[in-house]
């Protein structure tokens, strides 16, 4: 049985391309700005999990088709009407999980760069700190804007985040939501460097290939020695996020954020 849900070959949200050793996975739903609805969060998990059974796969790019990297959840289809329904049920039905995208590209064994093209928030924020490393372009733009939906953020934020810029820029980061451009990204050391929004694809794989051309076997190794000494317990930490996330879905705030979003103004919450 394959470890993937959905083969490349079949993927509508996403492309997979493997050239010279580096894997590109593209999120593709520029109309969306690369939101994510149900199918492309099956797809994103199926594409790194493809990865790890990819032989001719050592490096791994994730970015998004122009204008956005991802724009997060496609708020219109998930998070209203009968999607919101089905979500809340399961995370309050059954025994909490983290998110199995979040999980896969976890797992990734391959090293995984995120070439950051455009707009970055909310799960899309997430799934740059899911990376090894991250390259932006000029017009990149990151922001953990969970608490402005009345949310909690994922694992990236709560766990990886931290890691990456310290515990008190992530705390300013998370508290506020606020959106930060690829150069202050750089300042703080979340990203690896900002280029020219022509060059992006070219340093990524630059960096990709100084990788691709060592020994694939010890490449997968050192991933995984990185992954025990630096990350705490993903499942307990992505068990709570289900968790709370369930309670948060049904609250007003949570409903005043969504619908804030939609009309285009500033939200106006109450506690409850």
């Amino acid at each position: 049985m394959s470890a993937y849900k959905i083969h490349p070959k079949d993927f509508e949200c996403l492309t997979y391309e493997v050239s010279d050793h580096i894997a590109t996975i593209t999120i593709n739903r520029p109309e969306r700005r690369n939101a994510l609805n149900r199918r492309a969060y099956d797809e994103v998990e199926s594409a790194f999990r493809f990865v790890n059974q990819d032989p001719d796969a050592r490096v791994v790019i994730v970015t998004g088709a122009d204008p956005a990297f991802c724009s997060g959840e496609d708020v219109k289809e998930m998070m209203t009407g009968e999607q919101k329904e089905k979500s809340v049920a399961k995370l309050t039905s059954v025994r909490p999980e983290p998110t199995p995208a979040a999980v896969a590209a976890l797992e990734c064994d391959r090293p995984v760069i995120a070439a950051i093209n455009g707009p970055a928030v909310g799960w899309g924020m997430e799934l740059t700190l899911f990376a090894d490393m991250r390259i932006a372009s000029e017009k990149a733009a990151l922001g953990e804007i969970f608490i402005k939906r009345g949310l909690v953020t994922d694992v990236g934020g709560l766990w990886r985040l931290p890691q990456i810029v310290g515990p008190q820029k992530a705390a300013e980061l998370i508290f506020t939501g606020d959106i930060i451009d690829g150069k202050e990204a750089e300042r703080i050391g979340l990203v690896l460097k900002t280029v020219p929004h022509d060059k992006l694809m070219e340093e990524a794989r630059s960096l990709a290939g100084r990788m691709a051309v060592n020994a694939p076997l010890a490449l997968r190794y050192m991933k995984e020695g990185l992954r025990r000494h630096g990350h705490g317990d993903l499942r307990e930490i992505g068990g709570w996020v289900s968790q709370t996330l369930g309670i948060l879905f049904q609250t007003e705030d949570h409903s005043e954020g969504v619908k804030s979003f939609l009309e285009k103004r500033a939200p106006q919450f109450k506690g409850r």
